[in-house]
């Protein structure tokens, strides 16, 4: 939103999350294999130059995952005030006008939901999102003090004889305000609550006191505002989220079997007529394309399938890329930098790793390839394994074209098998083989009298 005064983006995730029980800050917990940071920050980069994210608890990881975003620092955990008061320097210093401020464990919020909220809070010194549900649970309450006055109060501090039966009405975590209003209010924060914390609500009150205009705007009970603060409520969000993914793919043309149980990131690329059977996962910068198919019991990750391309069940792939007619499994990993080109087949048992497998070869079964290139047509026997660290460095493989490996080689890298060579099973290669040649390497078969036994 590049018009009107100058809008920055605060994204609060200085928490630990203690009810996640684990020791990485709660905003790593992941849905569909990506934290939940990052789709908050997915849905405000649209619309903000600014994005500074508030951290504290785990910080250092937070900046290696996300170098290039912009972090400030919350040293001691004091509570959501406190946090926000930690930005107020830079805000000020960048000339901010408005300061847009969300949760960043709410990881079903978009762009668009924060763009109509944007709009509806208008000018007003302070806006605040509200949702309305059965059960509060332990949410801020939103609690109106008059006709046209409203408070925050957080679940542990909601007094029954003071303010009756809780509405239903939660403070949904998500906030505008003016950058002048935060100047004047943040300073005035207190921390007598039962947490001893800085409470970010408090503002809401505070600013009505001093005469800024206050407003909620209701978001009905709309889920994707939802914060997540337990292990259950990670699961129920990932349900969401995982559901809403699968309609829009089957809705453009994708066919998921049993999409309950089919996982695919937001930041994978399915194309329409691709078919995937599920249990079955995709996750990272994975792209499927037109009439690839994905059998059951798979797991993909930041991994190219081409058209046409066949990966059959049980078969793990991560960093790879997948030809056009080319068959992957079942039972078959291939790792990062491993590519397999048309028409080729990597079958059961089957491990690749920065290596490159030519058009129509084959490598079927019980195999180890790494770092190797491999030619056109070439055939792998069972039990191969290019033999690519010495303990120290590693070392290429090279097999040309329309070579034969027989089964049970040993390929001691760096070595070359010529061009329509081939190599005769159970050898141990250590010096490369010159085309249309035959390597081989054994001792002489012995057969010695069977010893008897008592």
């Amino acid at each position: 939103m590049t018009n009107g005064p100058r809008r920055a983006g605060v994204i609060l995730a200085a928490g630990k999350g203690s009810r996640m029980r684990s020791v990485r800050p709660k905003v790593m917990r992941t849905l569909l294999g990506e934290p939940m940071l990052q789709y908050v920050i997915n849905a405000m980069t649209p619309l903000f130059r600014d994005i500074y994210i508030i951290g504290g608890y785990g910080l250092d990881s937070l900046r290696e995952r996300w170098p290039r975003a912009d972090f400030i620092e919350q040293k001691e955990q004091l509570g959501t005030g406190h946090a926000l008061a930690c930005a107020l320097p830079v805000l000020n210093e960048a000339a901010i006008a408005r300061v847009f401020v969300i949760n960043g464990d709410t990881p079903l919020v978009d762009s668009s939901l924060i763009e109509d909220f944007l709009s509806r809070a208008g000018t007003l010194d302070i806006a605040f999102a509200t949702l309305s549900l059965a059960d509060p649970a332990s949410f801020g309450r939103v609690v109106r003090t008059g006709e046209n006055s409203w408070a925050i109060i957080e679940a542990k501090d909601y007094d029954f004889a003071k303010y009756g039966q809780p509405t239903g009405e939660i403070n949904a975590g998500m906030y505008e305000f003016g950058l002048n209003a935060l100047n004047e209010l943040l300073p005035l924060l207190k921390n007598d609550n039962k947490s001893g914390e800085y409470y970010l609500t408090d503002l809401i009150r505070l600013g009505q006191e001093k005469g800024y205009s206050v407003a909620p705007i209701p978001c009905g009970s709309n889920p994707s505002l939802m914060g997540v603060n337990s292990p259950a409520e990670l699961a129920a969000m990932e349900d969401l989220l995982r559901a809403k993914i699968n309609a829009d793919l089957m809705d453009k043309g994708v066919c998921l079997h049993s999409p309950a149980t089919v996982s695919i990131s937001p930041a994978a690329v399915i194309e329409p007529g691709a078919e995937i059977s599920g249990p079955c996962e995709i996750y990272g910068d994975s792209r499927i394309g037109s009439d690839a198919v994905v059998e059951s019991f798979c797991q993909l990750r930041d991994s190219i399938i081409h058209s046409f391309a066949l990966i059959r069940s049980f078969s793990h792939l991560e960093g790879c890329e997948v030809m056009g007619g080319a068959i992957v499994g079942p039972y078959a990993r291939l790792r990062p930098r491993a590519k397999i080109c048309e028409n080729a087949r990597v079958g059961n048992f089957v491990e690749l790793k920065k290596t490159r497998l030519g058009p129509g070869s084959k490598a079927n079964h019980l195999t180890y390839l790494g770092d190797s290139v491999i030619g056109e047509n070439v055939n792998i026997g069972a039990g191969t394994i290019t033999c690519n660290y010495d303990g120290r460095d590693k070392f290429e493989t090279i097999i040309e074209d329309g070579a034969f490996i027989g089964s049970d080689t040993a390929l001691v890298a760096p070595v070359t098998v010529g061009k329509n060579s081939v190599i005769g099973a159970g050898s141990v290669i250590t010096k490369s083989v010159p085309p249309d040649s035959l390597g081989i390497e054994r001792n002489r078969q012995k057969i010695l009298p069977r010893r008897k036994t008592r």
